[in-house]
């Protein structure tokens, strides 16, 4: 099952910063890297700290609680202390609007 939803116009999103948005019980971080949009499970898999609030290298987000990095694109972490990837979602901008696709494997992978 698949369900795609509006969370913002790309221009309210801010460039190379995080933003949480709660899509019904998903905790998701969005980021924006000049015209290319990101989403991640928000939760560090580590220490279950808000990887919005981290800060962003290239494509990838560093926790803010103990510092592994985590690719933007695969949600795979790139570095310790963190061993497990988080979820990823697919995003797509369409005249301006950017819309996140919550699918079963983005669900599966953020009840792990």
């Amino acid at each position: 099952m698949s369900a795609t939803v509006r969370i913002a116009a790309l221009d309210e999103l801010p460039d190379g910063r995080g933003v949480r948005v709660d899509v019904g019980e998903h905790r998701i971080a969005v980021f924006r890297i000049g015209e290319s949009v990101y989403a991640i499970g928000d939760r560090c898999s580590h220490a279950e700290a808000s990887l919005s609030e981290g800060e962003v290298f290239d494509t990838d987000v560093e926790c803010p609680r103990h510092g592994s990095e985590f690719d933007l694109v695969t949600g795979v972490p790139d570095s310790l202390p963190a061993t497990r990837p988080v979820p990823v979602y697919r995003v797509s901008v369409v005249d301006g609007d950017v819309y996140l696709a919550l699918d079963a494997s983005a669900e599966q992978k953020e009840s792990i």
